[in-house]
């Protein structure tokens, strides 16, 4: 059995929302019990994690690093058509990723307990993403 959703999430630019409750609405809606639950982003200047829920600074540390692994602005990029955070935010999605996959069971996302979904803007500037969960199982 599968089933397919389409979630749009409006974002004010750099950072992390965590989509966890949004992405657990579609699989408790779904009327599936168990399966997995591919969450994918149809972008490339951001990109979906799964870290700690609990404490932000942890997210901010992450976005730290990433800064200095894929700097805006650095001369070195041919591709900043968009502005000086363009490359940077393709090089921190491609580091990050686009998509993840998280079992469910008993109608549940099963996550951690300090674990949280996160949909991690890339872009300085407002965005609007599209994140497809596609559930499969029974």
């Amino acid at each position: 059995m599968t089933h397919q959703s389409i979630l749009e999430f409006s974002l004010s630019g750099r950072g992390t929302r965590n989509i966890t409750q949004a992405v657990a609405q579609v699989v408790a809606a779904s009327g599936m019990q168990t399966g997995i639950a591919h969450i994918f982003v149809q972008h490339t200047s951001c990109s979906l994690t799964i870290t700690e829920n609990a404490d932000p600074d942890v997210r901010r540390d992450l976005d730290t690093i990433l800064s200095r692994i894929a700097p805006d602005g650095d001369p070195a990029y041919r591709h900043d058509l968009e502005g000086a955070d363009d490359m940077a935010a393709h090089a921190r999605s491609v580091l990050t990723g686009t998509s993840i996959n998280v079992p469910f069971g008993a109608g549940r996302l099963l996550l951690g307990t300090w674990q949280g979904l996160y949909l991690w803007e890339h872009r300085t500037g407002a965005q609007v993403r599209r994140v497809v969960v596609t559930l499969i199982g029974e």
